[in-house]
């Protein structure tokens, strides 16, 4: 994947306030597999607890809310609007930061489905979430 690209994509993230204030960062996108995958660094206002190195849910979720709307943005070229998603927390996500890997299921004429899986930095699963989103 060329820095090129990755670069356009970050662009388009950081047009947001809010995805640029969670520190989101794009590191990979596959065309071909419809892929984009989105670091989110822990934060102490992301935490659950203060001081705990904890995530609160809130935070990871819109991790995975922005990871399956961009990959649908960065194929499409066009804004998508989110029309539904949900999150399921499998561990806790503590002192790591968290990547969001989005893989596109469908993309129709009209709704596109995205499943994403976050992982902590020892490759852990401690969420998964699928979106649907207007195209």
């Amino acid at each position: 994947m060329s820095d090129e690209v990755l670069s356009q994509i970050q662009q388009m993230l950081d047009s947001s306030p809010f995805i640029k204030s969670c520190g989101m960062k794009a590191v990979s996108f596959d065309p071909d597999g419809q892929s984009l995958g989105i670091k989110m660094p822990l934060k102490p206002d992301f935490e659950r607890i203060p001081g705990s190195g904890q995530f609160h849910g809130g935070p990871i979720a819109s991790l995975i809310d922005t990871a399956g709307c961009f990959v649908l943005v960065a194929l499409l070229q066009k804004a998508i609007p989110t029309i539904s998603f949900r999150a399921d927390y499998l561990r806790p996500a503590v002192n790591t930061d968290l990547v969001a890997t989005a893989v596109v299921r469908r993309a129709g004429k009209a709704v596109g489905v995205v499943d994403v899986d976050v992982v902590d930095n020892e490759s852990r699963l401690v969420a998964v979430g699928r979106g649907t989103f207007g195209v």
